[in-house]
């Protein structure tokens, strides 16, 4: 009995009946998962293609991907060239620049294909539709989570929603115990597990908002205090931590979120963009007029 076959073994009792679907198809044929598609599995399983994702998951794999080098490991088959490209094996510390690169956006390249394959679109429109519609809209985050959690609320101001970003704690608890039904909270977190995002996410369910959380692990603590869950899919790697390589996918599902507002609330989000682009064109180089000038 391998090592993935034993792991899978005992995690089956944890899983919800599709992941356990899933577990019987991987044990039962191992060598058609590895080299078949995350499709073909979730067909043969009869489940979805986030079901197969949240299943890598619990095993501890960031996704498909990395379960089917895993089961080509054990079958002798991930030596070859192309398993060696799709898996984007790990930098080495002697690595030359050029395999650096290659690796770095082999691995951001996986990330997104597998974030995108299992992100749940249902989900997404509903998060949007809130977000929308909503009175005001909080989110939280802090460190590298933060930085592209800015980018979320620059934009979405920009289409004329009224949101804001809390990094400090104390700021964040105060901003949620204000929230109601009206309003919508997002707790934006690699690992899921960060205190100063989760307490002010429970605060804001507590006052009755809205709320959702944007993680790379849907068994995390931060998915018992979210309404709405979207994962992304990224992974560890030496020189590179897995909050690193999860901006990416975290930028992916924030395109996706700004986007659909915009599209909901148009024209006028067109409007208050090109009036926010109008407002600071003067202060890029080239563009100011003569009166302008001081």
């Amino acid at each position: 009995m391998g090592e993935i076959e034993t792991r899978i073994r005992g995690l089956v009792p944890t899983l919800t009946p599709a992941e356990q679907r899933v577990a019987e198809q991987v044990l039962a044929d191992p060598l058609g998962t590895h080299r078949g598609t995350i499709g073909q599995l979730a067909e043969r399983s009869r489940t979805s293609l986030t079901t197969v994702t949240r299943f890598c998951r619990a095993l501890g794999m960031a996704g498909y991907q990395e379960l089917r080098f895993a089961l080509a490991t054990e079958a002798g088959e991930a030596s070859s060239r192309d398993w060696t490209l799709g898996a984007a094996a790990d930098i080495g510390p002697d690595d030359p620049m050029q395999s650096v690169l290659a690796n770095l956006v082999a691995t951001d390249v996986r990330a997104l294909q597998e974030t995108a394959s299992q992100l749940d679109l249902a989900v997404a429109e509903q998060l949007v539709d809130a977000i929308t519609t909503a009175r005001r809209v909080d989110l939280y985050a802090v460190s590298g989570s933060a930085a592209v959690t800015n980018d979320l609320q620059r934009r979405l101001h920009q289409l004329g929603i009224t949101c804001h970003l809390w990094i400090d704690v104390h700021d964040a608890l105060a901003s949620a115990t204000l929230l109601g039904p009206e309003d919508v909270a997002i707790g934006i977190s690699h690992s899921g597990e960060t205190i100063e995002v989760i307490e002010p996410l429970t605060a804001a369910r507590d006052a009755g908002a809205v709320t959702a959380a944007v993680t790379n692990f849907p068994r995390s603590a931060i998915t018992s205090v979210a309404g709405l869950l979207l994962t992304t899919s990224a992974r560890e790697a030496t020189y590179r931590s897995g909050s690193l390589s999860g901006r990416h996918t975290q930028l992916l599902v924030i395109d996706c979120l700004v986007t659909g507002v915009a599209q909901r609330t148009s024209p006028a989000s067109d409007a208050a963009v090109a009036r926010t682009a109008a407002a600071v064109r003067p202060h890029r180089v080239g563009r100011r007029t003569p009166t302008q000038e001081g």
